[in-house]
């Protein structure tokens, strides 16, 4: 059974920087697609990034762009998402999910097969 634990999350002015880790156990981490989603108040749960197992690449929501790079390091079964600039939108519970099907990362958050429990980002103006 796959088990993704985040982490990272906090209060945090606005321009600032928080990084968020997502641990996992179980499974075959290096061979699966990896992504962040997040869920604000009052909004639907969308995605945010996500991260190629085969050749790493990467993909992004526009609004995060340049400023949330993704990665992963499969040596120590976890992936990370550096928010940089952060604003009062980017408020919400930060999820990381898992997919093992699919040829690169999909973007529906149905076609993701194990979730963890989500972390608390808050960005004050």
């Amino acid at each position: 059974q796959v088990h993704l634990v985040e982490s990272g999350g906090g209060l945090v002015q606005a321009g600032g920087s928080l990084r968020l880790s997502c641990a996992a156990s179980g499974g075959t981490f290096s061979s699966s697609h990896m992504a962040w989603f997040r869920t604000a108040p009052g909004k639907e749960r969308e995605f945010v990034a996500a991260i190629s197992w085969r050749d790493y690449s990467t993909y992004y929501t526009d609004s995060v762009k340049g400023r949330f790079p993704i990665s992963r390091d499969n040596a120590k079964n976890t992936m990370y998402l550096q928010m940089n600039s952060l604003k009062p939108e980017d408020t919400a519970v930060y999820y990381c999910a898992q997919s093992r099907r699919y040829t690169s990362p999909p973007r529906l958050r149905d076609l993701y097969d194990y979730w963890g429990q989500g972390t608390q980002v808050t960005v004050s103006s």
